[in-house]
């Protein structure tokens, strides 16, 4: 039923609710109500041969196929009002259901706007939240990277089949994610790229997630049109605002305006998450990760300490009186700063918090 034309996620929907099973709609087409006789007619001569071939494609153990009724469908994307009736998934299937943020921005970003998707999602990612975006070129991309480099989950939100890697640029990428993380598509196989299946892919993006951050948007683009899906699913919205000279800048700015929250830090989202999902399980999730945790042995932790004490301290000052490296500094400031131990301050600025 689902390579019937003139079948959607509405159509494919509703006819589960007028049928007991599927069977009876291939064996009483005729019977189907509000569809056309086009579609009537396919649903009488089936392509089972096609059905059949992709059955094949997904015998493997990595590849899946998620029915609404799936207790592995993500509970999230089912709030929404149009949840696909059908997920095709090939990596970890489990991470549909996990904590996610997606990040979304201009296939065409400047230099600071990719820096910062990589650098937010990599900070995020660190927090056993996954992040989701949807493959493309720019802020995609960064993405994905950011999380994959944080040794974290990401999730590919793809507007083609599983077997159609779109842009091709991004294969290797791909192959990165499937290592760590899920394409996730609601698309037939030998489905090509076209411009009306994105739109489709973007509130996929949104409704798996607890929110949408979007870094450099153009006022016409798809990463708007993701956030109003996320504002419609009643997701939180969250915006990095940009230079007032920068056109990629207009569509952030232009959501603030709307309501949307202005972030200047990944912990700004993460603090924001604290009130959405509850701050005990955000707790529970970094304590989880017993490898951030320093102990008594880490001769670099016991370092970091001795510089940094109650009163607000530059990072800049921690680096040179330390003498790690500034690489090293900020891996375990942020560690510290999850697990609660570290607070950051304006201006590049850290401080104890607990001993």
């Amino acid at each position: 039923m689902y390579h019937t034309p003139g079948v959607g996620p509405a159509t494919f929907a509703r006819l589960l609710t007028q049928f007991s099973d599927p069977e009876t709609i291939f064996a009483t087409p005729n019977q189907a109500e509000n569809i056309s006789s086009r579609t009537r007619a396919a649903l009488a001569k089936p392509d089972w041969d096609r059905v059949e071939k992709e059955l094949a494609w997904f015998d493997e153990p990595s590849r899946h196929i998620v029915t609404l009724h799936d207790p592995r469908y993500p509970a999230l994307l089912k709030q929404i009002a149009d949840p696909p009736s059908l997920l095709f998934v090939q990596g970890d299937v489990s991470l549909l259901s996990q904590w996610q943020i997606a990040v979304v921005g201009s296939r065409n970003p400047s230099a600071s706007g990719r820096d910062t998707a990589y650098e937010f999602s990599r900070y995020i990612a660190q927090g056993d939240i996954a992040i989701t975006s949807g493959l493309a070129m720019g802020i995609d991309a960064a993405a994905h990277q950011g999380a994959l480099a944080a040794q974290g989950k990401t999730i590919a939100v793809i507007g083609t089949g599983l077997d159609n890697v779109y842009p091709a640029k991004n294969r290797a990428l791909a192959s990165d994610i499937l290592l760590n993380g899920a394409i996730v598509s609601e698309f037939a196989l030998g489905t090509l790229p076209r411009a009306e299946n994105f739109p489709r892919r973007n509130r996929i993006i949104s409704g798996l997630s607890l929110g949408t951050v979007v870094v450099e948007a153009a006022m016409r683009s798809g990463s708007l049109i993701t956030a109003r899906m996320a504002l419609e699913q009643g997701r939180e919205v969250f915006a990095i605002p940009g230079s007032i000279h920068n056109p990629l800048a207009r569509g952030c700015h232009r959501l603030i305006r709307e309501g949307a929250k202005l972030v200047e830090t990944a912990q700004d989202i993460l603090e924001e998450l604290g009130a959405l999902a509850g701050a005990q399980r955000l707790a529970e999730v970094e304590q989880s990760k017993p490898e951030a945790t320093p102990t008594n042995d880490d001769a670099d932790y016991h370092l970091l300490f001795e510089h940094l004490g109650y009163d607000p301290i530059e990072i800049d000052e921690i680096i040179q009186k330390s003498g790690l490296t500034a690489e090293a500094v900020s891996s375990m400031l942020l560690l510290l700063e999850l697990q609660g131990q570290v607070e950051s301050l304006p201006g590049g600025r850290y401080v104890r918090i607990s001993s």
